[in-house]
């Protein structure tokens, strides 16, 4: 039997499905025999499955009897949560099975590329080999205007970074990891052979950094007036990723972007990244959904392989 002093988790670690089961048709068939019966398994086994029970909660679950048996208080108490227990699993088993039969059904992600891109590729192949009939469409833009189509119903979910306040109405977010700003420029930029560097040294050069109204605008714009920047000279205002990465390669502009857009090109030896202390610019990361819309079973199985992805990047970040 299970001591008074063993912990909630030890215990659940004893319980297996089969356990849950055979009380559950004893519960409601008040019979062993009609149990077994219903399970396609012997009578036997039946009674060893449910002592093996009673003995890892500490507690009698029935009261036996020549009639049958009939629930403890004990037994009471615990029929709820492990028909509730036995029912989500079966509900999540239903919906990975739905989402691998669903055919040609359609998933649209809206995907703010400068944040996404380190991520989104891994997570995409993982869901594709998982949910292999499954369409993904891929939609990339300005967070506003994915914001947008999400709230009409034209995107099931959005990959960046958290809007601000007022932008989601009607949305939830989920955190998934926090990113930070990076200043990029071509290998060999002149700025790279300097002992030491601030962020006002970049005034002597182009300068791509965000619009107003994009997501990291308002995150670069109070970095900029931190670091006692004011108007730049030469400022040219993009979140495009293509343009932001070829017209950095071809000249001296300082390119301002959320890092996870240029990782990978950092690690290729196509830009390279200026060792400024941002100080606190990081922002969380995240998936945005309809706050009220449940997720479809497609939609499940990919927002779990996003989050496994998060979780690999959150442990593969320094300290």
């Amino acid at each position: 039997m299970a001591e008074r002093g063993d912990s909630a988790a030890g215990i659940e670690r004893r319980i297996k499905f089969r356990h849950l089961q055979c009380f559950l048709e004893a519960a409601r068939l008040r019979s062993v025999v009609a149990a077994a019966d219903a399970l396609s398994i012997s009578q036997p086994a039946v009674s060893k499955t449910l002592r093996e029970l009673e003995e890892a909660l500490g507690a009698p679950l029935f009261d036996r009897s020549r009639k049958g048996v009939v629930l403890t208080a004990f037994g009471k108490t615990f029929l709820h949560h492990a028909g509730t227990s036995v029912t989500a699993l079966r509900q999540g088993i239903e919906s990975v099975v739905r989402a691998r039969a669903a055919g040609e059904e359609l998933l649209r992600v809206g995907v703010l590329p400068t944040v996404a891109a380190q991520m989104m590729p891994a997570a995409l192949q993982r869901f594709r080999e998982a949910c292999p009939g499954v369409v993904v469409r891929v939609v990339d833009g300005p967070n506003q205007m994915l914001l947008g189509q999400l709230r009409v119903g034209e995107l099931d979910l959005v990959l960046g970074r958290l809007a601000e306040p007022e932008q989601m109405t009607g949305l939830s977010f989920e955190h998934l990891y926090s990113e930070r700003i990076a200043f990029a420029v071509r290998p060999g930029h002149p700025l790279l052979s300097r002992p030491s560097l601030a962020i006002r040294d970049i005034g002597a050069f182009p300068v791509i950094a965000p619009p107003p109204g994009s997501v990291i605008g308002p995150t670069v714009d109070k970095l900029l007036i931190a670091a006692g920047v004011g108007a730049l000279p030469d400022r040219i205002e993009s979140v495009s990723p293509t343009f932001g990465r070829s017209y950095t390669r071809l000249t001296d502009a300082v390119w301002i972007i959320s890092r996870g857009a240029i990782v990978q090109d950092v690690e290729e030896g196509v830009l390279a990244e200026l060792p400024i202390d941002d100080g606190d610019s990081t922002g969380p990361v995240g998936l945005t959904m309809r706050a009220e819309v449940p997720a479809t079973a497609a939609g499940q199985v990919f927002m779990a392989m996003v989050r496994d992805e998060a979780r690999d990047m959150r442990s593969a970040m320094p300290g």
